[in-house]
């Protein structure tokens, strides 16, 4: 077997802290909420809103906002008598995410799969790389 390319960019702490995001994003329901607040933009929904567009509503939504706001990708704020309920931390999301993604072929072991172009990608054309 031989060694990885380059290093993980997982370290123990990235890695707990990826299985927590997943593990809360690991239902559909949760999901669904976090895409609707997504879809919302940064101005976020009311939790009334937030229940219409998911179809999820009382003891049930708030359980899933608890669990999402957990793991720091949702938030809610209080303004007058609402409950803004928001997706508070795209960029913790999209980190998660990359450095997952950055892990792809990382041992690999075919001589075609570079970093730049990974074996399971269809190869580059010609035409392509002209247009680069």
């Amino acid at each position: 077997m031989s060694a990885p390319r380059n290093a993980s960019q997982f370290d123990d702490i990235r890695l707990a802290e990826a299985a927590s995001l997943f593990s809360a994003l690991g239902s559909e329901q949760r999901l669904l909420v976090l895409r609707t607040l997504l879809r919302a933009g940064p101005k976020g929904l009311s939790i009334g809103e937030l229940g219409n567009r998911t179809g999820i509503t009382g003891a049930t939504l708030t359980h899933h906002m608890k669990t999402l706001a957990a793991v720091d990708v949702v938030k809610q704020e209080k303004q007058g008598r609402s409950v803004i309920c928001i997706a508070a931390d795209y960029e913790t999301l999209q980190g998660q995410l990359t450095a997952l993604l950055d892990e792809c072929c990382a041992d690999c072991t075919d001589e075609a799969c570079t970093p730049e172009h990974h074996c399971h990608e269809a190869p580059i054309t010609d035409q392509e790389a002209r247009h680069d």
